[in-house]
């Protein structure tokens, strides 16, 4: 079979805007639920697209571990390749794709770092391993070996022993929406697109945009 012919007629909802909340929030809320009820396959798995100074585009899986009126929050290294990226421009792109339900989610706007305290609070919660891995590497980083990279783990472990703090170099951020666009699968292509963007005043505007 060719990569060509393969292809999916989509047939399982629709979407309309009278289907859907005022608040994209809201909506993003219902579905991301929805998702859970459904056990699809790591819901919380996002792509997280950002871009360096000179333009040039990157992308990644990231886990969300917040959601509210203020937005989507990660946890990373802020030395990483994103940190870095995201240092030089603040401007980024959240993509959820719930396959087994047919749809999509997109999601743009503004980073920003989320405070020490929540930082700490998240860190802390995390299971001992994962606060050990992120004190002992130095994301996207070269390591010559895999044994260089678990020996460093080992190192950390020996130092920090079961209540390691966290380091500065680790935290959270939070993307401030001011786009979210509903994606709904539908047959023979004709896509249902719901699309929110906030207006001057704090308001959503809200349209149908063609598949």
């Amino acid at each position: 079979m060719l990569i060509a012919d393969l292809r999916k007629d989509y047939s399982r909802a629709s979407l309309s805007k009278s289907d859907v909340a005022a608040d994209p929030m809201e909506q993003f809320k219902k579905w991301f639920d929805e998702a859970l009820t459904a056990e699809v396959p790591e819901a919380n798995a996002m792509n997280l697209a950002t871009v360096d100074a000179n333009g040039r585009p990157s992308s990644r899986i990231v886990l969300i571990k917040e959601f509210d009126h203020r937005g989507f929050s990660w946890f990373t290294n802020y030395e990483s390749r994103k940190g870095h990226q995201l240092h030089q421009n603040q401007h980024a792109a959240l993509l959820f794709h719930w396959i087994g339900l047919e749809r999509q989610v997109r999601i743009e706007g503004r980073v920003e770092r989320i405070s020490a305290e929540e930082n700490d609070a998240y860190f802390h919660s995390r299971p001992l391993g994962s606060r050990i891995g992120a004190i002992a590497s130095s994301q996207s980083e070269p390591v010559a070996s895999r044994e260089a990279l678990e020996m460093r783990y080992a190192a950390a472990e020996a130092q920090h022993g079961e209540h390691p703090l966290r380091p500065a170099h680790w935290g959270g951020y939070r993307l401030v929406p001011d786009y979210i666009e509903f994606w709904q699968g539908r047959s023979s292509r004709l896509h249902d697109r719901i699309a929110f963007t906030l207006q001057a005043d704090g308001s959503w505007h809200r349209q149908r945009l063609q598949p």
